[in-house]
C-alpha cells in the first residue's frame, strides 16, 4: 500500500529525513513515534503528497509520487484522508460545512453529499452539532469533526498528525477507537504519535524516528 524507498527531505540545507526506507501493508494500523522536531510530521505530508521528497522514491497503491506529474497528485490524494493535531477546520463554516467540504471539491452531487455527511456525523456521534460552528465545540468534538472529515471521502487511507496531541487521555482513548474502528474495516491508519500510553495500549507495530532517521 505504502512503500518509501531511501526517501530523503531537506529545507534549505537543513535534513528533515535521511534514508528512510519503509513498507506499510494495505490494512495495516502503524505507529510512528519520536521526539519533537524528528520528521514524523514531514514524513507523513510526504505519504500525502503535500511535501516531495528531495531524494528517494515513494510509492502509494501502486504509483509512484515522484515520478507522476503534480497535477495528478491531487487525484491520488483524495483516496486519502489526513487529521490533523491542531484540527485545522473553517471557523466561519458549520459543521456540516466542514465535513462536506472535500466532497464538493470532488465534484459529488448535493443530495449524496448530504447523504454521506449527515452518516459520518452520525458515525461520530456529532449529528447534532452539525449547524454548529467550530468554536462552540469541545476540543474533543473538534478532532471528531476533523476525524469526520477525513473519513467521508471513504478513502483508503488515513493519516493523522498527533491526532491526540490537545486531548485528554480520556478523549485520546475515545480518538484512537475511532481509528481501530475504521482500520477494522480494512482502511490502512498511520498515527504519529509521542504517547507511549496509547501506543503500549493498542499494540500495533510502532516505528520510532530520531533526528530524521529511522532508528528501530
Amino acid at each position: 500500500m505504502i512503500q518509501l524507498f531511501h526517501v530523503t527531505k531537506s529545507f534549505e540545507g537543513a535534513t528533515a529525513l535521511s534514508d528512510i526506507t519503509l513498507k506499510i501493508a494495505k490494512g495495516e494500523f502503524l505507529f510512528i513515534t519520536g521526539p519533537s522536531g524528528a520528521g514524523k510530521s514531514t514524513l507523513l505530508r510526504i505519504m500525502f503528497g503535500s511535501e516531495s521528497p528531495t531524494g528517494g522514491q515513494i510509492i502509494i497503491d501502486g504509483r509512484n509520487y515522484v515520478k507522476i506529474p503534480r497535477n495528478e497528485i491531487a487525484q491520488l490524494r483524495r483516496r486519502i484522508g489526513f487529521v490533523f493535531q491542531d484540527f485545522k477546520l473553517l471557523p466561519n463554516r458549520t459543521v456540516f460545512d466542514n465535513v462536506a467540504l472535500s466532497l464538493k471539491v470532488m465534484g459529488v452531487n448535493p443530495r449524496e453529499i448530504k447523504n454521506r455527511v449527515n452518516r459520518m456525523l452520525s458515525y461520530v456521534k456529532l449529528q447534532h452539532r452539525a449547524n454548529f460552528k467550530p468554536i462552540t465545540l469541545s476540543g474533543g468534538e473538534q478532532q471528531r469533526v476533523a476525524i469526520a472529515r477525513a473519513l467521508v471521502k471513504e478513502p483508503a487511507i488515513i493519516l493523522a498528525d498527533e491526532p491526540t496531541g490537545n486531548l485528554d487521555p480520556a478523549l485520546s482513548l475515545e480518538t484512537l477507537e475511532l481509528f481501530r474502528e475504521v482500520n477494522g474495516r480494512g482502511t490502512t491508519v498511520v498515527v504519529a504519535t509521542h504517547d507511549k500510553g496509547l501506543i503500549e495500549r493498542y499494540s500495533r507495530r510502532t516505528i520510532h524516528i530520531e533526528g530524521g532517521r529511522l532508528i528501530e
